[in-house]
C-alpha cells in the first residue's frame, strides 16, 4: 500500500504494510501513482559522422518524397543540432548527388503532388510557384486560364467567399475577401470575377 507522504514539503511517496516497490511514486498533484524515471530526460544524440549522415539521408528519403533542396536543408539543420564526427568537412551537396544519381530523389514527382495538393486546398497558381521555388524547383508554366478560374472557384467555395457565403454589402468586406484571394495565390482579376459571378450560371467557370 502507498500513502503520499505527510508535511508541507513537495511530492513524496511513504510505504505502507508490506509494500517497498521503489519503482513508483506518488504525485500529490494528480493523486496518481508514477513510474520512476518516466520523466527523464534522454541524453544529446552523438555527434555525426559519414555513416550517419547517411543514414539520416536515405531515412529521410525513405519516408518523404522530397527535392534536392529539401533534403539538403534537412541534412544541415541535424548536422547544426548534432555536430559533425568526421575526419573532413562534411559534404552534403555531394551526398544528395549521390542519391539523385541512384533515383532516390524524384523532383518532377513531388512537383505534381506538391502542386496536386495545394490546388485541391484552392490555392493560387502564385503560391504554389512560391512554394515550389522555395523548394528548389522552377514551376512549370500553368495553370490555364480555366484552372485558374477553377482553383480561385474551390477556394471561394472552401472559405465562404463571394456567392458562397452570406450576401456582402460593405465595401470594406468585400475589399477583405479580395485580399484573401489575392494572399492566397489568385490574380486579382480572377478573384473579382470569382467574387462576383452568379452561382446560379449553369458553368461558372465559362
Amino acid at each position: 500500500m502507498l500513502r503520499p507522504a505527510l508535511g508541507s514539503g513537495g511530492g513524496g511517496l511513504t510505504h505502507g504494510p508490506g509494500c517497498s516497490d521503489p519503482a513508483f511514486k506518488w504525485c500529490r498533484n494528480c493523486g496518481k501513482l508514477k513510474a520512476m524515471g518516466s520523466t527523464r530526460r534522454r541524453g544529446k544524440p552523438p555527434p555525426l559522422d559519414p555513416d550517419g549522415l547517411e543514414r539520416l539521408a536515405l531515412a529521410y528519403v525513405g519516408r518523404f518524397q522530397t527535392t534536392r533542396a529539401r533534403l539538403a536543408r534537412h541534412l544541415r539543420a541535424r548536422l547544426q543540432a548534432r555536430g559533425w564526427a568526421g575526419d573532413t568537412p562534411p559534404d552534403v551537396a555531394a551526398l544528395v548527388d549521390r542519391l539523385a544519381a541512384r533515383g532516390l530523389i524524384d523532383e518532377e514527382a513531388y512537383a505534381q503532388a506538391k502542386a496536386r495538393t495545394m490546388a485541391a486546398r484552392g490555392l493560387g497558381a502564385r503560391r504554389i510557384r512560391k512554394r515550389l521555388r522555395a523548394d528548389g524547383l522552377e514551376p512549370p508554366a500553368w495553370p490555364s486560364p480555366l484552372e485558374a478560374r477553377a482553383q480561385a472557384l474551390a477556394f471561394a467555395r472552401r472559405r465562404g467567399l463571394g456567392p458562397f457565403g452570406p450576401p456582402i454589402a460593405d465595401r470594406r468586406a468585400r475589399a477583405r475577401q479580395l485580399a484573401a484571394m489575392v494572399r492566397a495565390g489568385h490574380p486579382p482579376d480572377v478573384a473579382r470575377a470569382v467574387l462576383g459571378f452568379d452561382p446560379e450560371e449553369s458553368d461558372p467557370l465559362d
